[in-house]
C-alpha cells in the first residue's frame, strides 16, 4: 500500500546543536558513527544524504520486529549514523538530559516539542536505516512492538490525506547519549501518536517507558481490502479484563470522576497519584488476575522480547498490590471511556475520545509508564 507523507513541516527547532552528544565509537562494533554520507551501512556511494525521501511509514503488513540484542541495536544505530552528514548527526546525537528525554508529545507540534531528526528530511537510504534501528529495538509480536509502531505511522498517513499536519514524515528520531554497549543512552522516537523511550545502561535495557501509543482512526481498510487496528490488542485486553468482573467488582473499580484523556501524558512525568484507586487485584480469582496480566502484556511487548518477558514477570509478582479502575462504559466504544492499571511498577491508561480530524471516528490514546524505571530511572520528578 502506498503511504503518503505529510507535506507540511511544523515549527522551528527548540533545542540547539549545543546539546549534541560527543560521538565515541563503540568498541564492540566497527561502524563509526562519525563517517558521513554513505548510502548504506557498509558501502559508501554517491547518493546525497540531503535528498528528501517520501518518508513513508513501514508497510503495516504484519511484519514483526527482529528481536535483536542490545549490541544489534547499537550496530543499527551506528549504521544509521554513517548515512548522515555532520549536521544531521548533530541533530540525532544529543545529550541524555532530562530536558531532551521528556521532549515528546501527542500533539502535532513538530520540533517545538520534540528533539531529533525529522523522518521527512531523510533520503530513502537514511530512512531505511532509521527504520532498522527502531525495528531492532522493539518487539517481534503481531500488532505489538515494531508491527504496532508501523501501523501507527501508517494511520498518521491516513490522517495526512485529510490534514497535511499529520503523516509519518513528521516523526523524529534521536539518540540521547552515544549508542554503545557500555554507558547510558536512550533511543528516543515518536510523533503525535507515538513516543518510544528505550533506555540502555551497560548493554542492558533498564527502562522501556514512557511509551505512548495512540491512533486515529481506530481502524481503517486500505485499497487492498486489508483492515488495520493498531491498538486493538490493547483495547480488547482491557475490555476483557473489565468484562471478567462481577457487578459488585465493577462498582468497586469505577472511578468517582470521569476522565476524558490519559492523566500521565506528556509533561506529567512523576505525577503518579499518592493513593491507588479502584479494585485491588488481590481480591480477584486466579482467572481474573490472568486477565489483568493479559491486559498488561500488549504494552510491555513494545520493548524487545527479552525485556518484555522479564518486565511482565515482575508485574505478575506485583499483582497483589495492583489496582484496576475505569470510568464511562466497559464497552470502550464511547468518548469518555477510560481504563487504568496501577501497580507498584506498572502504570497503564487507555482512553477513548472522539476523533480530532474526523469526529465521526474514535481516537484511542494510551500511555504506559513505570513508577520506578521511566527514562531508566535517571531523573527525579518529585
Amino acid at each position: 500500500m502506498a503511504l503518503a507523507a505529510a507535506t507540511t513541516l511544523l515549527g522551528g527547532a527548540m533545542y540547539a546543536n549545543a546539546n549534541a552528544a560527543s560521538v565515541t565509537p563503540d568498541p564492540s562494533t566497527s561502524a563509526s558513527p562519525t563517517t558521513p554520507g554513505s548510502t548504506s551501512p557498509t558501502t559508501p556511494g554517491s547518493t546525497s544524504p540531503s535528498t528528501p525521501a517520501s518518508a513513508s511509514a513501514p508497510e503495516p503488513t504484519g511484519t514483526a520486529g527482529t528481536g535483536s540484542s542490545v549490541s544489534d541495536v547499537v550496530d543499527a544505530a551506528n549504521a544509521f549514523l554513517k548515512t548522515l552528514d555532520d549536521d544531521q548527526q548533530a541533530d540525532v546525537l544529543l545529550d541524555f538530559t532530562q530536558a531532551n528525554a521528556i521532549a515528546w508529545s501527542n500533539e502535532t507540534c513538530g520540533s517545538t516539542c520534540r528533539v531529533g531528526i525529522e523522518l521527512s528530511t531523510l533520503s530513502d537510504t537514511q530512512l531505511t536505516a532509521a527504520k532498522a534501528v527502531v525495528e531492532a529495538a522493539t518487539g517481534t509480536g503481531t500488532d505489538t512492538g515494531y508491527d504496532q509502531i508501523s501501523q501507527i505511522l501508517a494511520a498518521d498517513d491516513v490522517l495526512g490525506d485529510t490534514d497535511s499536519s499529520y503523516g509519518s514524515g513528521n516523526y523524529y528520531l534521536a539518540f540521547l547519549g552515544t549508542p554503545s554497549t557500555s554507558g547510558t543512552w536512550q533511543l528516543h522516537f515518536g510523533g503525535d501518536q507515538l513516543a518510544v523511550n528505550l533506555t540502555y545502561k551497560d548493554g542492558e535495557v533498564v527502562g522501556s517507558t514512557p511509551y505512548f501509543a495512540g491512533v486515529e482512526p481506530a481502524s481503517w481498510t486500505d485499497d487492498d481490502g486489508t483492515t488495520y487496528a493498531p491498538l486493538a490488542g490493547m483495547h480488547d485486553g482491557v475490555e476483557a479484563m473489565l468484562e471478567g468482573l462481577s457487578d459488585d467488582e465493577l462498582t468497586e473499580a469505577e472511578l468517582s470522576d470521569s476522565t476524558s484523556d490519559v492523566v500521565l501524558g506528556p509533561d506529567e512525568d512523576g505525577d503518579f497519584p499518592d493513593t491507588k484507586e479502584g479494585l485491588a487485584v488481590s481480591e480477584l480469582t486466579d482467572d481474573q488476575q490472568q486477565l489483568v496480566l493479559d491486559a498488561i502484556e500488549p504494552w510491555v511487548e513494545a520493548a524487545d522480547d527479552t525485556t518484555a518477558a522479564s518486565t511482565l514477570s515482575t508485574y505478575k509478582s506485583e499483582l497483589d498490590d495492583t489496582y484496576i479502575s475505569y470510568s464511562g462504559t466497559t464497552a470502550l466504544d464511547t468518548a469518555g471511556d477510560y481504563v487504568r492499571i496501577d501497580g507498584p511498577g506498572v502504570w497503564i491508561e487507555f482512553s477513548v475520545k472522539d476523533g480530532v480530524v474526523d469526529t465521526s471516528q474514535l481516537n484511542y490514546s494510551s500511555v504506559y509508564r513505570d513508577h520506578d524505571t521511566d527514562y531508566g530511572g535517571e531523573f527525579s520528578f518529585s
